[in-house]
């Protein structure tokens, strides 16, 4: 089988890439990172004895989604599962985000992410089997200031993977939406300090874990994975803390940031 990964030049994307092809599938690799990328397919072809293609695309544009596509077309590739893994993040007050920044993350997760699902989805309803991940995350299931546009727009991949699969699995099609809390990854801008001591304290999760659970839900037939005990019960404390405390969480937070 084939899997096309975006973001899999760094951080989730690589190790999904990673994990895939250790299990014998073929990879395509997307991002928009093209020497890392190209580093990354080099070392994953000769690790695992795949094939490993690097495609250098910049996902947040309008029509990045309609160009992957019929790349894999033209290049005969037949993408078996999909992992839509590529992401943004920035932690600001929304009137101090550059339009540009805002509109990236929703071209990215909302358009793109809906795009490739509905066009790759459509070739893998044909042949009566397939699998698509996106990445959501326990941001999309709640309201956080600093993140305003990720915890939307989060919520939206969470919301929309949920219905689509409805649609697909009865033909054979598994649609699944990873939502988990933090990961320890370079991608929320933390310090390194803070980043170690987050997963000491199973705040974050290392992402080799993640996925691995992420794929086992997904082969699985599963709709939704959230991995980690201590995202269950962080979700519910969260939805039911009171305004104050988290505006006053918001500005201890803020001075951490990059």
């Amino acid at each position: 089988m084939t899997a096309l990964v975006t973001g899999a030049s760094s951080g989730i994307g690589l190790v999904f890439a990673r994990e895939l092809a250790r299990a014998g599938n073929d990879v395509l690799l997307v991002s928009n990172q093209q020497e890392a990328l190209e580093s990354a397919a080099k070392s994953i072809a000769t690790e695992f004895g795949v094939k490993a293609t690097p495609l250098c695309k910049d996902l947040t544009e309008p029509n990045a989604a309609t160009e992957l596509h019929n790349y894999c077309i033209a290049n005969h590739i037949q993408t078996d599962i999909l992992i839509n893994d590529a992401g943004v993040f920035f932690f600001n007050y929304l009137q101090r985000v550059p339009v540009e920044k805002i509109e990236q993350m929703v071209l990215l997760h909302v358009l793109t992410t809906t795009r490739l699902t509905r066009l790759f989805g459509a070739d893998m309803q044909r042949r009566r089997k397939g699998y698509i991940l996106n990445m959501s995350s326990l941001a999309g299931l709640v309201s956080m200031p600093g993140i305003q546009c990720y915890c939307a727009t989060k919520a939206y991949i969470d919301n929309f993977s949920r219905s689509v699969w409805y649609e697909l699995h009865p033909y054979g099609v598994n649609v699944l939406s990873v939502t988990p809390g933090a990961v320890d990854t370079a991608l929320y801008g933390l310090t390194p300090r803070l980043r170690k001591l987050a997963v000491r304290l199973h705040i974050a999760i290392p992402p080799e874990k993640l996925v691995k659970r992420a794929l086992r839900a997904l082969f699985h037939g599963k709709k939704r994975c959230m991995p980690g005990i201590v995202n269950h019960l962080y979700l519910p404390l969260v939805k039911h803390c009171p305004d104050w405390l988290i505006r006053c969480a918001f500005r201890r937070i803020e001075k951490y940031m990059k």
